[in-house]
């Protein structure tokens, strides 16, 4: 099975997550702050890292960013856990680059669902080093795109997204897949969310911006040949 870490400054909450998490066949390593977690992290390279954003000594969207931006943990799945609340929250801590978001107190069964369905969309993922579609380049090495050699600022939800649309250049994605794939099943931000980030994309690739099309009521699709 899978090696997780559980990073919790909470000893109930991380014990309660640990027993669970063991339960069905996981490995566990459990860090109650930054520190130890940095430590672990040097020793090994987990599979999933279930993330609390409030630790003693550093922030967990501090964490969550340099995990986002350095090669050998960027594709590791992470999934929040706070006890914040509001949609905001939520939405900042997806569009830096979590996977999935749990809010305390929540129940055995979610965490090992998510964490099951999170392993198992971590365990399919395409792994296609550079894409060319028109004027756009993915070089997936650098986590960067390109249009006309020029580079793009984007979040990493914009380019996860715009990665996966890139994947399936010609395919019609659903909205429901979108959301499944680039955020969580059952995250209440809902598709809003969604059609923000194709908004913010269009803008920012400028002209092949075109090449996000949207198919009303079903999805949107990539297609090289501007409108």
């Amino acid at each position: 099975m899978s090696h997780i870490y559980v990073v919790e400054d909470d000893k109930n909450i991380s014990e309660i997550e640990s027993f669970a998490l063991k339960n069905v066949g996981h490995t566990i390593t459990e860090c109650s702050c930054g520190k130890e977690f940095h430590k672990a992290l040097q020793e090994r390279i987990p599979d999933l890292i279930l993330l609390d954003i409030m630790l003693p000594d550093e922030d967990g969207l501090e964490i969550l960013m340099k995990l986002r931006s350095t090669p050998e943990t960027r594709r590791v799945p992470v999934i929040m856990v706070t006890a914040k609340t509001s949609e905001i929250d939520k939405v900042k801590g997806l569009d830096m680059g979590a996977d999935d978001y749990l809010t305390k107190p929540f129940g055995v069964m979610e965490l090992i669902s998510r964490v099951k369905a999170l392993l198992r969309r971590a365990g399919g993922m395409e792994e296609e080093k550079f894409i060319k579609v028109g004027e756009l380049f993915i070089d997936d090495e650098k986590h960067a795109a390109f249009v006309s050699d020029k580079h793009m600022e984007l979040s990493y939800k914009e380019y996860e997204l715009l990665k996966y649309l890139a994947l399936n250049r010609g395919i019609v994605l659903t909205r429901d897949n979108l959301m499944d794939k680039i955020w969580s099943t059952d995250y209440e931000g809902e598709s809003r969310t969604l059609d923000v980030h194709i908004k913010t994309l269009r803008q920012k690739l400028g002209e092949a911006g075109s090449y996000i099309r949207t198919v009303r009521n079903v999805g949107y699709y990539l297609d090289e040949e501007k409108n």
